[in-house]
């Protein structure tokens, strides 16, 4: 285990990507504030890589398992500078915003975000994107890295491969940066991609609707392990083999917020469900939500949740997120006698 937050030096004795940089004499602050981001071959995510890559390049004995996990793509947005160049201002498209978004979000001003709405204009969206999208040019190359370590080791053809992320950033969208209690599709609709040379299908693209709880349940079938009834998940397998309809895997998914960010804001909770057509969000003890029609309005710019004609729906939703929430209850151990 190898502990680094945030990459910035800021945090007491033994943050161990700091430690490396002082092994080869970098000063992580000192190098920011010369350059205004730090290069490649000291940047956190190239760290992450390579404690991976040193990882796989041991001798093993046995199964196992390795969990890469860079702060990456996240503010501060600092990638390296030659990422940043690849990218030309005038080819960059804007965020999904519309000015009415400023007002919605004012309505919503009590449930926690980090940052408060303001028009993209007043922060320069396109640079926010463009270092955004860097950070991610970065972690794909130090990806590959890594999947190259395993071609090299010959380890490739037997190593299971998740890409995923837990949450995304709007960089704009609806007058928003960063992250909170928001359920747009740019912060819930993260990556999943699953690898397995010779054993998954190729080139499969699948456009069901999976949760990341679906990922325990796919990793024990794998293992042959069995998968405790109460576990919330569904396998992936049948579609990763092509054994199943790729488009279709749940009725809906489920999202919920449970205070997360850091002290000194208000306490927020909520929730979201989602099939293919609707997505509707509970802003819990506020009295209020979100309903959107994804068909017919991807971008989430009109809230029909006061809308009469779409309370039955609203209704309905309501229901089966309420219904998901109790059969999601740990009910503790396993019931042997009838009391």
């Amino acid at each position: 285990f190898h502990w680094s937050h945030h990459p910035s030096d800021d945090w007491p004795k033994g943050h161990d990507y700091n430690d490396w940089l002082k092994s080869k004499d970098i000063d992580y602050k000192s190098t920011y504030d010369e350059l205004g981001y730090i290069p490649t071959e000291c940047h956190q995510t190239t760290w992450c890589a390579e404690k991976a890559i040193e990882f796989i390049k041991e001798k093993k004995y046995t199964s196992w398992l390795f969990s890469f996990n860079c702060f990456d793509p996240h503010p501060p947005l600092n990638p390296p500078q030659e990422f940043v160049d690849r990218y030309k201002r005038e080819e960059i498209p804007p965020a999904h915003f519309r000015e009415s978004d400023i007002e919605e979000q004012k309505k919503l001003s009590g449930i926690r975000f980090q940052i408060e709405a303001a028009h993209p204009d007043t922060f320069d969206n396109t640079t926010d994107q463009i270092l955004y999208w860097a950070q991610i040019d970065l972690i794909d190359q130090q990806v590959g890295r890594i999947i190259d370590a395993l071609e090299e080791t010959g380890q490739r053809g037997n190593t299971v491969i998740i890409f995923t992320s837990d949450h995304g950033n709007c960089v704009g969208d609806h007058g928003l940066r960063q992250k909170g209690c928001r359920f747009y599709e740019g912060l819930m609709r993260v990556p999943l991609i699953f690898s397995w040379r010779g054993n998954f299908k190729g080139n499969l693209h699948s456009e069901a609707l999976v949760e990341l709880t679906d990922i325990v349940p796919t990793l024990l079938e794998l293992s042959g392990l069995p998968i405790d009834e109460r576990i919330q998940g569904r396998s992936l397998l049948p579609i990763l083999s092509g054994e199943a309809d790729p488009d279709t895997h749940r009725d809906f998914v489920r999202a919920e917020y449970y205070s997360a960010l850091g002290l000194g804001g208000p306490v927020s909770f909520g929730s979201m469900i989602r099939d293919k057509k609707f997505k509707l969000v509970n802003y819990h003890g506020h009295n209020t939500g979100e309903l959107f029609d994804l068909e017919n309005d991807p971008g989430e710019f009109t809230n029909l949740y006061n809308t009469p004609e779409y309370l039955e729906t609203r209704l309905a939703l309501t229901e089966k997120s309420f219904d998901s929430l109790v059969f999601a209850v740990d009910l503790g151990s396993k019931q042997i006698a009838n009391w």
